[in-house]
C-alpha cells in the first residue's frame, strides 16, 4: 500500500485533490450567496455541488494520468514494471467516490435549507394569557404580521383564512407547508397580561422542518407595532424579497397610538370576516365605531368599517342608508390616510355594490392590489367585476390567483366554481368544487352547487341525493335545517316528486323565518307550485297569495334590486297576474339588462322567459331560451329537458330544434 501513496505523491495527486477542494468550496460559496440573489429556484445549488462532486474523482484520475509539462500537458511516465497498477487505479477512483459521498451527505441538506423560496404561511398564533378571551388578541397579532407580510408585493403570502383550520392542531410544518404552497411558516405564541405583551415567533423552513430562526419580545401594549414591523423585516430579509420604498414606509406606520381603540378594532375585524352570519355582522358595528370614539384618526378601522357596510348592504340589506355610510366611511380613511391601499379597496366596495361604477371601482382595487399584491379579496373583487363585463378569461385568472392565495378557504373556489359553470366548463367547475368538498366534506352549499352542477349537465340527481344523505346526517340548528328543507324541496319539484315537497314545507315553522323574507318565499312558493302541478287550485292559491305578499314587502324594501322583482314575478305568474307578471319581469331586465351585468343579467332574462312559459306565451319565450344557451349563462339543456316548467311545449318542433342546436 505504501507503494500506492508513493505514487500518488510522484504524480502530484495530493496537490491537485487539495486545489480542488479549495476551488470547489469557493464555488460553492459563491453560488449560495449570488443565486439567491439572481432568484434561481433552491435545486439549481444543489446542482452545482453535484457536479462538483461528480468532478472530484474524475479530477484525480485525470491527475494521475496527466502532468503539466513546460512543453505542455502529456501523459504522466509509468514506473517500469510497476506492481499492481490496475489495482492502484481502482483504488484512486474508490478513494474519490467515498470522499464525494460523505462530501455530499454533509454539504446537500444544507444546501437545500440555505434557499427558501418567497412564500411563507403565518399560523395561527397561540394564546397563553391567562384570561382566553384574550385569543381575539393572539390573533390579532398573527393577522397584523400577515397584513404587513402581504404588503411586500416580491413575497407570496397565504391568506389567513386558509392558515385558521390548523388552530390548535397538532403540526406538521412539511405537510403544512406541501398544501398549502409555500416554502417557510410562521408560528408563534401570545401572553397579554395588562399593559405588557409577550410574543414569542419561530421561522421554519417548510422543507425540512429545519429552524431558521426564533425571536422573544417582551413590551408595551402600544409597542405591539413595533414587534410586527420589526418581524416583517426580518422575514423580508431572510426569504430575499425587495422591500420597495414605500413597502418599507407603510410597515413603520403605526394604525393607531391608542391601545383601546386597537382592541377594539382587532375584536371587530375577527367578527368581520363572518361574512354569512349577520348577527355576528352587526356584532362589529359597534365594535367599529368604539375603536373611531377613541381614536377619530384610526384610518385602518374606517376603511374596515366601510367595507363591512358594503357587504351587509349588498347581501342583507340594500339600503341607502348603508350605501351611503360605507362611502362615508370609505372617504374618511382616504382623507386620513390617502395612501392607506384599505382605503381604497374600501372606496372601490362602495363603487362595486353601491353604485355598480365598475370602472371607478376596478380604478380603486388597481390602487388596492399595488398596496395588498397578496390580499385574496382584491383578485376576487376584480374578477367579479370582470365576469359582470363579459370579460371571462380575464376574470377565471384573477379569481384562480385569488384560490392561490387562500388554498384552504371555499369562498374564492364557490366563485370560480360559477364562473365555469355559466361558461359550461364542466370539468374545471367539477374539479374546483371538489377542491372544496375535500376542504369542507359536510358544507350544504357546497353540496348544494355540486348537484346544480349535475342537474345542469347531465339532468340527473344522484349527486343531490348523496348530498342530501350526508348533509342530513349532520347536527345543525333549526333555522339551518329550514334551509336545507327549502332547498330540499325546491329539488323535488325538479324531480315531480310534489307529495314529498308538500312534506317537506309542511314542517317549517314560520316563526322561524319571521326575520328571513326569502325563507318564508321559498317555503310557500314550492308549496304553492307544486299544489298547483297537483291539481290543486284552492290550496295552491293560498300558498302563493302568501307568496305575493312576502314578496311585494321584499321588492318594497328595495325596489331597486332586480333580482327581488324576479322573485315578484314569478310568483304573479303562477298566480295567473299575467300582465302584471310580464311587466315585474321586463322591470328586473331594465334594472339589470345584461349589457350592464353578463353574470346576473341573464338570471333576470331567463326569469322573464320562465314568465312568458308559466302565462302561455311560448312565442316570447322560446326565443329568449335560444339567446341564452347561446352565451354564458345558467341555462342549459339538460335542465330544460328535466324542469316541468317546460312540459307544455315539450314536443313543440321549434322546442326540439332549440335543443338540438344546442347540443340536446
Amino acid at each position: 500500500m505504501s507503494g500506492f501513496f508513493e505514487e500518488i505523491k510522484r504524480r502530484k495527486v495530493y496537490r491537485v485533490a487539495v486545489a480542488y477542494a479549495v476551488v470547489a468550496g469557493g464555488a460553492i460559496q459563491l453560488a449560495s450567496a449570488v443565486f439567491p440573489a439572481w432568484e434561481l429556484p433552491s435545486w439549481a445549488l444543489r446542482l452545482v455541488i453535484i457536479v462538483l462532486l461528480i468532478g472530484f474523482p474524475i479530477a484525480l484520475i485525470l491527475a494521475w494520468a496527466l502532468e503539466v509539462t513546460p512543453e505542455g500537458i502529456r501523459a504522466t511516465p509509468s514506473v517500469p514494471m510497476a506492481p499492481r497498477r490496475r489495482r492502484n487505479i481502482v483504488a484512486l477512483i474508490a478513494i474519490g467516490v467515498i470522499v464525494s459521498a460523505a462530501a455530499g451527505f454533509f454539504l446537500l441538506p444544507r444546501a437545500s435549507a440555505r434557499k427558501i423560496d418567497k412564500s411563507i404561511a403565518v399560523l395561527p398564533f397561540e394564546n397563553f394569557s391567562d384570561d382566553k378571551e384574550n385569543a381575539y388578541f393572539a390573533d390579532g397579532i398573527q393577522d397584523d404580521i400577515l397584513t404587513n407580510l402581504s404588503k411586500i408585493g416580491d413575497l407570496k403570502v397565504i391568506s389567513r383564512t386558509s392558515v385558521m383550520p390548523y388552530r390548535g392542531k397538532e403540526k406538521n410544518v412539511k405537510e403544512i407547508g406541501k398544501a398549502l404552497g409555500v416554502s417557510a411558516i410562521l408560528e408563534g405564541s401570545v401572553r397579554k397580561s395588562g399593559n405588557r405583551v409577550r410574543v414569542n415567533v419561530q421561522l421554519i423552513n417548510a422543507e425540512n422542518d429545519e429552524h431558521v430562526w426564533s425571536e422573544v419580545y417582551d413590551r408595551d401594549l402600544t409597542d405591539v407595532f413595533a414587534i410586527q414591523t420589526d418581524l416583517a423585516k426580518k422575514i423580508a430579509d431572510e426569504l430575499h424579497a425587495k422591500l420597495s420604498p414605500t413597502e418599507r414606509a407603510q410597515m413603520t406606520r403605526k394604525p393607531t397610538e391608542n391601545g383601546e381603540a386597537y382592541l377594539a378594532f382587532v375584536q371587530a375585524h375577527n367578527l368581520e370576516r363572518e361574512r354569512e352570519d349577520l348577527p355576528k355582522l352587526k356584532q362589529a358595528e359597534p365594535l367599529f365605531e368604539r375603536a373611531l370614539e377613541l381614536d377619530p384618526k384610526f384610518a385602518l378601522a374606517a376603511a374596515s368599517y366601510s367595507r363591512l357596510q358594503s357587504w351587509i348592504h349588498h347581501t342583507f340589506d340594500p339600503s341607502t342608508e348603508r350605501r351611503d355610510k360605507a362611502r362615508a366611511l370609505a372617504e374618511r380613511a382616504l382623507q386620513l390616510q390617502p395612501d392607506l391601499a384599505e382605503a381604497h379597496l374600501a372606496l372601490g366596495f362602495t363603487f362595486y355594490y353601491g353604485e355598480r361604477d365598475y370602472g371607478r371601482a376596478l380604478a380603486e382595487f388597481a390602487v388596492a392590489k399595488e398596496g395588498l399584491p397578496n390580499e385574496a379579496e382584491v383578485y376576487l373583487a376584480i374578477g367579479a367585476i370582470q365576469r359582470r363585463q363579459g370579460k371571462w378569461d380575464e376574470s377565471n385568472a384573477n379569481l384562480e390567483k385569488a384560490v392561490s392565495l387562500s388554498p384552504n378557504e371555499t369562498w374564492p373556489l364557490q366563485n370560480l366554481v360559477l364562473n365555469y359553470q355559466m361558461q359550461r366548463k364542466w370539468d374545471l367547475a367539477n374539479k374546483t368544487i371538489d377542491r372544496g368538498l375535500k376542504l369542507a366534506p359536510n358544507s350544504f352549499p357546497l353540496w348544494s352547487i355540486k348537484a346544480q352542477l349535475e342537474i345542469s349537465e347531465k339532468g340527473t340527481y344522484e349527486i343531490a341525493e348523496r348530498g342530501v344523505t350526508k348533509v342530513a346526517t349532520q347536527s345543525m340548528d333549526e333555522e339551518t335545517r329550514l334551509h336545507f328543507n327549502i332547498g330540499i324541496a325546491q329539488v323535488r319539484l325538479l324531480q315531480r316528486r310534489y307529495a314529498e315537497v308538500l312534506q317537506l314545507t309542511a314542517g317549517m315553522r314560520d316563526e322561524l323565518l319571521s326575520h328571513d323574507p326569502e325563507g318564508l318565499m321559498g317555503k310557500y312558493g314550492t308549496t304553492g307550485i307544486a299544489k298547483k302541478l297537483l291539481g290543486d287550485q284552492a290550496g295552491a292559491q293560498e300558498a302563493l297569495l302568501k307568496t305575493k305578499a312576502y314578496a311585494e314587502q321584499f321588492v318594497a324594501a328595495a325596489p331597486n334590486d332586480a333580482k327581488r322583482h324576479t322573485r315578484l314575478a314569478e310568483c304573479l305568474a303562477w298566480l295567473g297576474e299575467k300582465e302584471a307578471a310580464i311587466a315585474e319581469a321586463k322591470r328586473a331586465t331594465a334594472l339589470l339588462p345584461e349589457s350592464v351585468d353578463a353574470f346576473d343579467g341573464p338570471v333576470c332574462t331567463q326569469t322573464l322567459a320562465e314568465v312568458y312559459m308559466i302565462v302561455g306565451e311560448y312565442e316570447q319565450a322560446l326565443p329568449i331560451v335560444d339567446g341564452l344557451l347561446s352565451r354564458p349563462s345558467e341555462a342549459t339543456v339538460a335542465k330544460l329537458k328535466v324542469n316541468p316548467l317546460w312540459d307544455s311545449i315539450r314536443n313543440d318542433p321549434r322546442f326540439i330544434a332549440i335543443l338540438k342546436k344546442h347540443g340536446g
